[in-house]
């Protein structure tokens, strides 16, 4: 069964050809994927690998965990699966939550 690994600290010009090459060293890399932000295109710095077996994914931790890709040193160890968060709720604008009653944000009342 196929084990799926995260791959953190990834240089931004790493490519997925360079992943499933360097993993391939510790066995056969059934996917690799580099995660890219949706608005710039660009990657955020980290991937999956995912190995054909548990024994493989677990060469390619000791083989490649804090070694480094591309120049950059790298953390691999096990995905975790995705935990359920709230949905995002967009109140327009931003700024957020300043308490100027406290003299925080400059301009208010200090009322300590």
């Amino acid at each position: 069964m196929a084990k799926k690994l995260f791959v953190g600290g990834l240089s931004y010009e790493t490519k997925e050809e360079t992943l499933k090459e360097t993993f391939a060293q510790a066995g056969t890399v059934e996917s690799a994927t580099i995660i890219i932000d949706k608005l710039s295109g660009r990657s955020k710095g980290f991937g999956f690998v995912e190995m054909s077996s548990e024994e493989e994914a677990q060469k390619a931790v000791e083989m490649f965990n804090g070694k480094e890709i591309d120049g950059r040193s790298v953390t691999v160890n096990e995905a975790r699966p995705l935990e359920a968060r709230p949905p995002r709720r967009d109140f327009g604008g931003g700024g957020g939550g300043r308490d100027r009653d406290r003299g925080f944000g400059g301009g208010g009342r200090d009322r300590w």
